[in-house]
């Protein structure tokens, strides 16, 4: 298994904070919420790590004092109009790295503090598995991905609903396996696919969907005012 930090977004919900900044290298805690996550992926996992043009430069020099390699997927992008989308992004490495292995994919702006080994424990090495967090209040869900649960299967998946019918979401901590890798590329095809959401919807009608349920602290730095504190 490898892993794949997504941190190609240019963060324009928070202007002016990442106007000149990557979301991903903001600090949390005094450690920017990339390597947060870093620090939590098992030693000897190979890590990839997706960056635009624009922000290249930073991400290069935040892992000179990392303490361990990384390899870059740097997007032919500058600008938020020319933007891939987070599931463009992940297509993108997989294919211009030619990963063909299973796949810890997280999102770069997350903030999490479960295990990921006992969330890679949990995988089967076959069903997609998706960490789902519970609001604890459904009110709350609408800016996420809503999922509904049958045992440990995901049997419904509804992106930002304006009413979620729960307090369970999705958060963008997924492992897939590589057989569908297919079905991503499939899904890409023809057009810009932004939210990965769109394409957990697409799997749960698709194919199965697990999830991993936690109940340890997390964030999403789009979303949340923890920001450096």
């Amino acid at each position: 298994m490898k892993c794949l930090i997504l941190a190609s977004g240019f963060g324009t919900r928070l202007y002016p904070l990442t106007s000149d900044r990557a979301k991903a290298l903001l600090e949390f805690r005094g450690t920017p919420l990339i390597g947060h996550i870093v620090n939590r992926i098992p030693n000897g996992m190979e890590v990839f790590v997706t960056t635009n043009r624009k922000f290249e430069a930073s991400f290069l020099q935040w892992s000179k004092a990392l303490g361990r390699a990384v390899t870059f997927c740097v997007e032919p992008v500058i600008t938020e109009e020319q933007s891939l989308g987070a599931i463009g992004s992940l297509n993108y490495c997989v294919t211009t790295k030619n990963i063909m292995d299973d796949l810890l994919v997280i999102a770069g702006d997350n903030y999490f503090e479960f295990s990921l080994p006992e969330f890679i424990s949990s995988y089967d090495g076959q069903t997609t598995l998706v960490g789902v967090y519970d609001t604890g209040d459904k009110s709350k869900s609408s800016q996420f991905g809503v999922v509904g649960l049958d045992g440990l299967r995901i049997a419904k998946f509804e992106e930002k609903p304006i009413e979620p019918e729960s307090s369970l979401i999705a958060i963008a901590c997924y492992i897939f396996p590589a057989r569908i890798f297919p079905l991503l590329s499939k899904f890409c095809y023809g057009s810009k696919k932004d939210n990965l959401g769109s394409f957990i919807a697409y799997l749960v009608a698709e194919d199965v969907v697990y999830a991993y349920t936690f109940t340890e602290l997390w964030f999403d730095a789009g979303n949340s005012g923890y920001l450096l504190v």
